[in-house]
């Protein structure tokens, strides 16, 4: 767990223990909340190096969060009741929406029966690249070459890195060196460079996509599950602002239409790959509105507001992720008082 997490989690206990999240008046939750989570599995034994844990939950918290949720007194439903509540804007109730992005296999296996057991509708963000076994999942690659070697040497850009790998520590730092410069690079380089990256450290790249990934055969199983919606997340999971207008424009078609192709129906629900402000802006939320879907979320920290009801391209999610598996930070920050605070302390940034 980062350094960043660790304060973060602090902050969030203490102010449970405080109580003043039970004084946050309603209107700083919004009316409704949209989580965004991965994976969903049991805890896996990777001793001490786990830097892609934060995008991952296990089963018991899943099914703690819903129940917790639940009892919140939130409506739990789906983008399509969602959307709707917003266009005829009824916020008589709070709702929840349960969003799972990428595509991966264990949401079909371990999430989806939690989904039913509560009447929970959930939505999975398909990268149709993921069971095309054509996407590739650059951070896991970069995660398992440094899991498997005692020095790594990459360079990227103008930087030349020669880490030692050895222990977790020095495998946790050398992900943190590395992660950051390989995300920010223009996506055609950064696939070249990972796929040279895993081939020199022979990592079977692809095969991590297809080891993780739902099958169409999945999808189509997700597609006719009564609480599923299947929604889009392009072709191969690329940062849309890195890419010329055109090319955007093709990954959320062909990404659209590839999800048509194999189940029947085209996704009226997009979420951007990344989504954060520095992947999907204002250029992709009219693209989002031209194609035709219905909503589109972000990565932006916060809750849906009634503003969302006139421009449901850009909606904003709250994370649920491996560093803050704990019912108390759960409840605080849906009471909205961390998004608040960091209104007002800018220096205060929400994990």
């Amino acid at each position: 767990m980062s350094a960043k997490s660790t304060l973060f989690r602090s902050a969030l206990l203490s102010l449970h223990r405080s109580g003043l999240h039970g004084l946050a008046p309603a209107r700083l939750s919004g009316v409704g909340i949209v989580f965004m989570l991965h994976r969903v599995r049991p805890q896996q034994d990777l001793q001490g190096f786990e830097p892609n844990g934060i995008l991952e939950i296990t089963p018991d918290y899943l099914n703690a969060v819903l129940t917790a949720v639940s009892a919140l007194n939130y409506d739990l439903v789906s983008l399509d009741e969602a959307h709707r509540r917003l266009r005829e804007r009824q916020f008589d109730r709070k709702f929840a929406v349960f969003t799972l992005d990428d595509g991966y296999q264990d949401n079909l296996e371990f999430a989806a029966p939690l989904f039913a057991k509560h009447a929970a509708p959930f939505t999975v963000y398909l990268s149709s690249g993921m069971p095309d076994h054509t996407t590739e999942l650059w951070w896991v690659g970069l995660e398992e070459v440094i899991r498997k070697v005692d020095q790594i040497e990459v360079e990227i850009g103008e930087t030349e890195f020669r880490l030692p790998t050895l222990s977790s520590d020095e495998k946790q730092d050398a992900f943190n060196a590395i992660y950051q410069p390989l995300r920010d690079l223009p996506q055609s380089e950064q696939r070249t460079l990972i796929n040279k990256l895993c081939e020199k450290y022979e990592v079977d790249l692809l095969k991590i996509t297809a080891d993780c990934s739902l099958s169409w055969d999945e999808v189509r199983e997700l597609s006719d599950h009564a609480y599923c919606t299947i929604g889009a997340h392009t072709v191969d999971h690329y940062a849309l602002s890195k890419l010329t207008e055109q090319e955007a424009r093709r990954e959320l078609v062909q990404g659209a239409d590839r999800i048509k192709q194999e189940t029947g129906q085209w996704p009226r629900h997009l979420a951007y790959p990344y989504g954060d402000t520095g992947s999907a802006g204002p250029r992709e939320f009219e693209l989002a509105k031209f194609l035709g879907f219905d909503t589109a979320t972000t990565t932006q920290k916060g809750f849906v507001t009634e503003k969302h009801g006139s421009n449901p391209y850009a909606i904003p999610r709250l994370s649920l992720n491996g560093d803050y598996q704990d019912l108390r930070m759960l409840e605080v920050l849906m009471s909205g008082l961390p998004f608040a605070l960091a209104s007002l302390l800018p220096s205060l940034e929400i994990a």
